[in-house]
């Protein structure tokens, strides 16, 4: 069975993607708080636009697993950009903090609408983190699309990448549905995704690189 129909397609949301004082400098860190808001913002759009495509991802576990794997998926492509800009240590500090900043905006959405988790059970945070861990090593057996020219210091996934990333998102939408949420992610969503991400993450590793008033300011 076919998804739902479709309803019109939310609008992007407009992602803070250049400092208000760009020539200063940012550390790995702080690169990693801006790129944290981003990623939650791509992935809460990425959501929206499978829903409004007719997918059912319910409200409640199965929503916060989608939103798991997206962010997952997008801290993978954010690494790879990021080895492409920063210095190993550098990267592996912003890699770090991204996934820790992203585990705390989590586990407050979460909580805020299901609730902490039982106690003896590790929090939803927790689990975001040790989902980030188990998956980096998966990720990383996947390479860039050979096909694509990328620019200088982005990261074009190839298509077992994206197949990947779509197979972790069908226990998200009920059975009936699974077999056509793999088309909608890799034709739809992840291109999609992928092009918020790289034009911000460029915006935010090379923040001179165009003017200001063309830009939404970031912190």
């Amino acid at each position: 069975m076919a998804p739902a129909m479709a309803l019109p397609t939310p609008p992007a949301p407009r992602l803070k993607t250049q400092w208000h004082r760009p020539d200063a400098g940012r550390d790995a860190v702080q690169q990693a708080s801006a790129a944290a808001f981003i990623l939650w913002r791509i992935a809460r759009h990425t959501l929206d636009r499978t829903r409004h495509a007719g997918f059912d991802v319910a409200l409640g576990a199965p929503y916060f697993a989608f939103l798991r794997e997206v962010l997952v998926f997008l801290v993978a492509i954010a690494d790879r950009i990021a080895h492409a800009r920063l210095g190993a240590e550098q990267r592996a500090e912003f890699t770090r903090a991204l996934v820790q900043h992203l585990a705390r905006v989590l586990q407050d959405s979460q909580d805020d609408l299901l609730g902490p988790a039982p106690p003896g059970q590790p929090s939803s945070g927790d689990t975001f983190i040790a989902l980030a861990n188990e998956l980096a090593g998966h990720y990383a057996e996947f390479g860039a699309d050979p096909s694509v020219a990328a620019r200088p210091g982005s990261f074009e996934p190839d298509f077992a990448f994206l197949r990947y990333f779509a197979y972790r998102l069908e226990p998200a939408v009920p059975p009936d549905e699974r077999r056509w949420i793999q088309d909608q992610v890799i034709a739809v969503e992840a291109p999609e995704a992928l092009s918020m991400l790289q034009r911000a993450l460029a915006d935010l590793f090379d923040p001179l690189r165009r003017p200001r008033r063309e830009s939404t300011h970031g912190e």
